[in-house]
């Protein structure tokens, strides 16, 4: 008999790294379950459509506990081989400049916390289960913001993303006794519409002196959620163009 098609639920799917990772596990057949806050568009060419979508604001506890329940329904056998946290803000002033320690609105620091931290903890403690019926694995998206003071990133996104690294080492501690694998991907100055202006100074200092391709971003969850990384935990893995150097 052939083996079940392999299933990813992935955060953030509508754009840049998001958009390249569904078309990267497509093209290998899994099936990809998209999370965002807005519903699915009907123009959007992905042809598994609504039915593959699901509408969660991250923000919101209560809303992202009901969207835990809605994925847990539609899994298939009740197995999931791979949860990928991509979804993330980066919340700026009204000049769209970063906004520092000092200046951050502590609804802000709230907003960026639930989504870039507590979301992933709520999803795979919700999705546990699912993940040790598959032998499945976690990819936590991180930053090179969580290593360093970035001039674009502002400090709540960063220290989100710092501990969201934490939080990937203690997942993988945690959820190794049950067969599930937690790594975590570290992107630097990626060509997607996030982009601030400026980073064409960062570029220039950079080993590569190019931008990161989302598609490369993808290529590398696709290894961390693939066969070929059967004994990798724990880990980051910094996709930067040596700017962590």
């Amino acid at each position: 008999m052939p083996e079940p098609r392999k299933t990813l639920i992935l955060t953030g799917a509508s754009r840049g790294i998001g958009h390249a990772t569904v078309k990267r596990f497509a093209g290998e057949g899994w099936r990809v379950i998209t999370c965002s806050r807005h519903a699915f568009p009907e123009d959007c060419p992905w042809e598994a459509g609504p039915e593959d979508h699901i509408q969660v604001d991250l923000r919101e506890p209560e809303d992202l506990e009901r969207a835990v329940k809605e994925m847990r329904e539609r899994l298939e056998s009740s197995q999931l081989n791979a949860l990928v946290n991509n979804a993330a803000i980066s919340p700026k002033d009204t000049q769209g400049n970063r906004l520092d320690t000092i200046h951050t609105p502590l609804q802000d620091w709230r907003d960026v916390f639930q989504v870039n931290f507590f979301a992933p903890v709520i999803l795979a403690r919700g999705l546990i289960q699912e993940l040790r019926n598959a032998g499945g694995c976690v990819v936590n998206i991180s930053s090179i913001a969580g290593e360093r003071v970035h001039p674009f990133a502002g400090t709540a996104y960063a220290t989100s993303k710092a501990a969201l690294d934490a939080l990937t080492r203690e997942m993988a501690a945690d959820f190794g006794p049950h067969g599930i694998r937690v790594n975590a991907v570290s992107p630097g100055e990626i060509d997607t519409s996030m982009l601030s202006k400026g980073t064409e100074r960062i570029v220039e200092t950079l080993p590569l002196r190019r931008l990161g391709r989302s598609e490369e971003v993808a290529n590398t969850i696709y290894f961390l959620c693939s066969d070929a990384s059967t004994y990798v935990t724990g880990a980051q893995l910094h996709i930067n163009g040596g700017q962590h150097v």
